[in-house]
């Protein structure tokens, strides 16, 4: 396994690193928040939720194994070159098991709170089903060879595409509405941040090993970055120059209808 070639970049990277985790794991509070003050989960997208927990899911999968298990580290080099770095770090573990307990806690606050009329759509629930049942298909394909390797990049392939996908109902529904009261701006400020941090984090590694296998051999992370950020922006953009808050909130003030409102116009949906 390789070591760090510069203290000063091992540090910083260890520093921004740690600012991502902090950033993206805060990220998950100020919805919750919301949720808990408002009593209501009106606003948030439920298939959003769904395909999250799906998300972090794969990817708490994915670094805790990377990371812990020896068998699946020596696989990795087998296949990249024992020089090259795990690119999983500490607070990559870290951030994905707290994501997991943060995102199904919103999940439960959308079984006790006010949610309107908005149910999860049988696409999401499809989306998810088949996501697993994949998975499942694939730990059977690699259970005789042991190739655990491959595995574990089914479960980082799985992330990367949730996170493609999970963001756009969300999207969809403030398109819809014209509002993004509900959904927290908070959080989308965090994940950006922590999305930027995170990207730096892959940069500053490969510059210290003069390598982009780093991008490459972790390709889940820098999609992982790369869309999220993209996401965010577009979700900023809708709620300071498409729907400024505040008067989408005078809005539902004058109306009375933000809880009753209808969310989203889709094909028929089920619990």
């Amino acid at each position: 396994m390789a070591s760090w070639n510069s203290i000063p970049l091992e540090i910083s990277y260890e520093i921004v690193g740690w600012i991502a985790f902090t950033a993206w794991s805060i990220s998950f509070y100020p919805q919750l928040i919301l949720n808990f003050r408002r009593r209501s989960v009106v606003g948030l997208n439920f298939d959003f939720v769904l395909l999250n927990l799906t998300k972090h899911s794969s990817y708490m999968i994915y670094n805790v194994c990377l990371y812990f298990s020896p068998v699946i580290q020596k696989q990795y080099f087998d296949t990249y070159g024992d020089k090259e770095m795990i690119p999983v770090a500490a607070n990559d573990v870290a951030f994905s098991i707290h994501a997991v307990v943060m995102t199904a806690l919103t999940l439960f606050q959308i079984f006790i709170y006010e949610r309107g009329p908005q149910k999860v759509s049988r696409l999401a629930s499809g989306i998810v089903i088949v996501a697993w049942a994949f998975a499942a298909i694939c730990f059977f394909i690699a259970l005789p060879t042991q190739s655990w390797l491959w595995l574990i990049s089914i479960f980082n392939s799985i992330q990367v595409v949730m996170t493609c996908v999970k963001y756009i109902p969300q999207a969809k529904m403030n398109f819809t509405r014209k509002s993004t009261v509900g959904w927290s701006i908070g959080n989308i400020l965090l994940d950006f941040g922590g999305g930027l941090a995170n990207y730096m984090q892959m940069v500053i590694q490969s510059i210290d090993q003069n390598s982009w296998v780093n991008f490459y051999g972790n390709i889940g992370k820098t999609l992982l970055s790369l869309i999220s950020i993209f996401f965010d922006i577009l979700f900023m953009f809708q709620h300071y120059v498409l729907y400024p808050e505040k008067k989408a909130s005078k809005k539902s003030l004058e109306t009375g209808q933000e809880s009753n409102e209808p969310l989203i116009n889709s094909s028929p949906e089920h619990v």
